[in-house]
């Protein structure tokens, strides 16, 4: 079974082809992992994920979603991350970080809180963004990013990648999709800049690259680079198919590996095509005409359909999300169904 068969980015191989896709918690307090994560994290590389990726981790503050969102922005986080880095590997896993910036989607309240903006008199901060264009109509505008505080960001993203090899992680993902802050210099519905940054593909492409390029040279040649994307803004107007073809072309040459393809997020006006495995096509055609590897995502749910996904080369592995949720064991009932050897922690053998 191609699923369970083993995966070598660089210098690190995957035990499987199942990874688990960065979900956020909303457990945190100043940006601070703890034992949630680590319960949380551990217990999907105890049930046999070849890859754990933890959650968008922002690298500023004013960058997290929600004041409760885990961070790397300062040497005080690095601490319990190597706890939980050092936990996942000595399961078999491979540790990974998705490094965020939500741009304009900040300072809003967890999903079983509403989700609704948190304005500054509430603890709340002013979201930036590459325009002062508004997720939520009615809401005040984000601050526009100027040229010397676009450098730094990409900088805070090089100083977050150097907290995570500190940490102990091996792969890194670059959080470029869900219209947040890199998404939305991508879309041309969110980005209305006239400098370099916007107008064209290129130049709306360029905060991107600049991240790419600033990460790509403080993670080590031999360690994997992820990047996430949406594929598609679903909206007209915006972020294409096309565009993130062309984009994993560039990212590829800047020393990205896998191209993880989501899509959407960016605009209230999308109209998604729903169904199971609605992404896959995404990441099979990115793959084929990019030339690099992908993680296929979404309504991603049995063993069968994982299978079918990485043996007809329409990915090289599968991040699922909500199932490992549903049951953080996947992997090893996936292997009983598929009829290959699962292999649990000595503790849990005579369950298997």
């Amino acid at each position: 079974m191609r699923f369970f068969e083993p995966l070598t980015i660089r210098e690190v191989t995957l035990r499987n082809r199942i990874a688990v896709s960065p979900m956020c918690q909303y457990s945190s307090v100043d940006g601070f992992a703890n034992d949630w994560h680590l319960v949380h994290l551990g217990s999907r590389a105890v049930g046999g994920a070849g890859l754990v990726i933890m959650e968008a981790t922002a690298v500023e503050a004013r960058g997290r979603i929600s004041p409760q969102d885990q961070g790397i922005w300062k040497d005080e986080h690095v601490e319990f991350l190597t706890r939980i880095a050092a936990f996942l590997r000595s399961q078999g896993a491979a540790a990974g970080i998705q490094l965020a910036h939500a741009g304009r989607k900040a300072s809003t309240r967890p999903p079983w809180d509403g989700g609704g903006r948190i304005d500054e008199s509430e603890g709340g901060w002013v979201p930036v963004a590459s325009s002062p264009v508004a997720f939520h109509p009615g809401d005040p505008a984000p601050h526009e990013l100027s040229k010397s505080e676009i450098r730094d960001v990409v900088e805070a993203f090089a100083a977050a990648t150097r907290r995570a090899l500190a940490a102990g992680f091996q792969v890194v993902e670059i959080h470029a999709a869900h219209g947040y802050l890199a998404h939305s210099f991508l879309s041309p519905l969110s980005n209305r800049r006239t400098d370099e940054y916007g107008g064209s593909f290129y130049n709306r492409a360029r905060f991107t690259m600049e991240v790419t390029d600033a990460v790509r040279a403080e993670w080590p040649k031999e360690l994997p680079l992820f990047l996430r994307i949406s594929a598609t803004d679903w909206a007209p107007g915006g972020w294409t198919v096309d565009d993130s073809v062309e984009l994993a072309k560039r990212a590829k040459d800047r020393g990205v590996d896998v191209v993880d393809c989501s899509s959407g997020g960016l605009t209230l006006d999308q109209k998604i095509e729903l169904g199971p495995g609605y992404q896959v096509p995404f990441a099979e055609r990115v793959r084929r005409e990019a030339g690099v590897m992908t993680g296929a995502v979404g309504m991603i749910t049995t063993p069968e359909q994982c299978e079918e996904i990485v043996t007809s080369g329409k990915a090289d592995l599968v991040l699922l999300a909500r199932e490992f949720l549903r049951d953080p064991y996947f992997a090893g009932h996936a292997s009983k169904k598929l009829g290959v050897e699962f292999k649990p922690p000595k503790q849990y053998l005579r369950a298997w």
